[in-house]
């Protein structure tokens, strides 16, 4: 069994390429709305003159993923009606996978 990784035709490799680029556009997208929302609810909170810390950059990466989660699982991300059990299993799972296989020690 060969451990080598398949070379990918020209038309395989544009492919990867087009959704590569989309994906890099993507994420900047989201990072950036994360900038904005956690500049934009300081500058609010500043503004009314409370003492409550504004909410943090972690905050809204939490809102969003929870919403993606939502998306992904096909529940509706105001209600939390109708997701798939199996599909957010599947999720959490995969999740677990990557804690377990990148920053668990291994002894």
């Amino acid at each position: 069994m060969s451990n080598s990784c398949p070379t990918l035709t020209p038309a395989q490799r544009q492919f990867v390429d087009i959704q590569d680029k989309a994906e890099r556009a993507l994420l900047a997208t989201i990072y950036k709305a994360l900038e904005d929302a956690t500049n934009q609810a300081a500058e609010e909170v500043q503004v009314t003159g409370s003492q409550e810390k504004p909410p943090a950059y972690e905050y809204f990466a939490a809102v969003a993923h929870q919403k993606l989660f939502l998306l992904l699982c096909g529940a509706d991300p105001h209600t939390f009606a109708d997701g798939d059990p199996d599909i957010a299993a599947y999720i959490i799972r995969n999740n677990q996978n990557i804690s377990d296989h990148y920053w668990t020690k291994k002894g």
